[in-house]
């Protein structure tokens, strides 16, 4: 069968957050004809395996500690049935399915067509998509969007590796493990682990150093790191996995070595959540001669350019450093307003970016970190406020129980610029939102203490510090 012709304006490679962002608005608001591919489902890692089933699962995790904690305000709860994995499984599959609908109405909407296949390019301006029917169409584009997003790196070459499951297998697992074992000390991975242990499952972490979410300020890093040990997850430090065996009964047997020698576990599921990698295995992007970084990642400026012309990225692929769906969301409108609504200079700061770890607790950190600090502005330049402090929440509790809160405001200069903020405790992702938008205007140390604070809160302390 001979191939389909088209021609578009803009063609979007990715039915992600951001790439349908971009098309949307370059098509609904601008009138361009755009095209947009998608070979899985529509909303990319976000909607189908990341952001959205994962704070569905943590609020399960949520109400789980909230059910234990009761007791200490005077309510005696009893549960009558472990908690129900397959009924919730399946409510949130449902709710998930309703979001692509939604995704593809919007689509139709705004008049974008939308294909499902998988595409590569032929040239810089032709790319051919091979249908779910196996027909290939072949569009010549004026300009193309690269947003195909990323996915989770393959399991380590080690004997039985492969028998683990990555992160998007998490909310494929039809019932809950009695006892996991988790590799990666990022977000996903502690995320993952605080979940798991919350809805009662044995919880075995497994990290390269003595710290998790090592990337975040030391604050962060050191103080969630224990409270995990706190809670009772089982915390492998310097740790290495070398054979993973099949027990034969649904079980493996994961031997490792860590901070206490040499050892194994068994466990009904291995998770391996060490890192994510673009998803351009299938795209051809070589004939394009787009330039990519060492890790693979389309190299970008920061208007979304490629070194090809017509050629742009945004997005997980590309090496911005800000994995997260509202900076693809905001940089796929501000390309469309760029190259279809006349707006030349349109384009993401990609300066003081808020994000959050839904780690329990969990965490907001915004700017940079102390160590950040000191080395772009010169020690004597900094000036840094903390507070740790127990939240009035946990004012009934035992001691043992109770969680910690600690937040740091990082200041630059004379005028004491606020320049990184890295919060830890109950709310503190809702709480970072309003303190973002104050940053990013450029709040000083006298603005903070200027606000008058709300009491009794725990965000209070970020207004109040000395």
């Amino acid at each position: 069968m001979a191939p389909i012709h088209k021609e578009c304006d803009y063609l979007v490679i990715g039915g992600g957050s951001g790439g349908l962002a971009s098309a949307r608005r370059a098509s609904g608001m601008y009138g361009a004809k755009a095209i947009a591919i998608e070979n899985k489902r529509l909303g990319g890692t976000c909607v189908n395996v990341g952001c959205v089933p994962k704070k569905i699962t943590w609020s399960a995790a949520s109400i789980a500690e909230t059910i234990k904690e009761a007791k200490a305000y005077g309510f005696s709860v009893d549960t009558t049935a472990p908690f129900d994995w397959p009924m919730f499984k399946k409510k949130r599959d449902a709710y998930i399915k309703r979001l692509n609908g939604i995704y593809e109405k919007n689509l139709k909407n705004d008049k974008v067509e939308y294909l499902h296949g998988t595409a590569s390019f032929v040239d810089t301006h032709t790319v051919k998509v091979l249908l779910d029917d196996n027909t290939e169409v072949s569009i010549k584009a004026k300009k193309i969007l690269v947003a195909v997003g990323g996915h989770p790196a393959p399991a380590p070459n080690i004997p039985g590796g492969k028998l683990g499951i990555n992160s998007d297998g998490f909310f494929d697992l039809e019932t809950q493990p009695k006892k996991v074992a988790i590799v990666g000390a990022g977000y996903i991975a502690v995320e993952f682990a605080g979940m798991f242990h919350a809805l009662g499952t044995e919880t075995h972490l497994f990290i390269r150093h003595d710290t998790f979410l090592r990337t975040f300020d030391p604050m962060v890093s050191e103080k969630v790191t224990a409270e995990y040990e706190r809670q009772g997850v089982h915390l492998h430090k310097s740790s290495s996995q070398s054979k993973v065996e099949d027990l034969g009964d649904g079980r493996l047997r994961v031997h490792y070595t860590d901070s206490n020698g040499a050892g194994s576990v068994e466990v009904d599921t291995l998770l391996w959540a060490i890192g994510r990698t673009p998803e351009l295995e299938k795209l051809n992007l070589g004939v394009t001669n787009v330039a990519q970084n060492a890790q693979g990642h389309i190299k970008t400026d920061d208007y979304q350019n490629t070194n090809v012309e017509n050629i742009f990225a945004l997005g997980d692929v590309c090496d911005r450093g800000y994995e997260l769906t509202p900076v693809a969301i905001a940089a796929g409108r501000r390309l469309a307003d760029r190259l279809f609504g006349g707006q030349a200079d349109a384009h993401l700061d990609y300066n003081l970016i808020p994000s959050v770890v839904f780690s329990h607790p969990t965490v907001g950190s915004i700017g940079l970190t102390e160590p950040q600090a000191r080395k772009q502005y010169g020690d004597e330049n900094i000036k840094v406020y903390n507070s740790s402090f127990t939240a009035m929440y946990y004012s009934m509790m035992e001691a043992e129980e109770k969680g910690p809160t600690s937040y740091k405001v990082i200041c630059a200069g004379k005028e004491e610029k606020v320049v990184g903020m890295h919060i830890l405790g109950i709310a503190s992702d809702e709480i970072l939102q309003g303190f973002g938008v104050a940053i990013k205007m450029g709040a000083t140390k006298a603005d903070f203490d200027r606000c008058v604070a709300i009491h009794p809160t725990s965000a209070e302390e970020i207004v109040t510090m000395k």
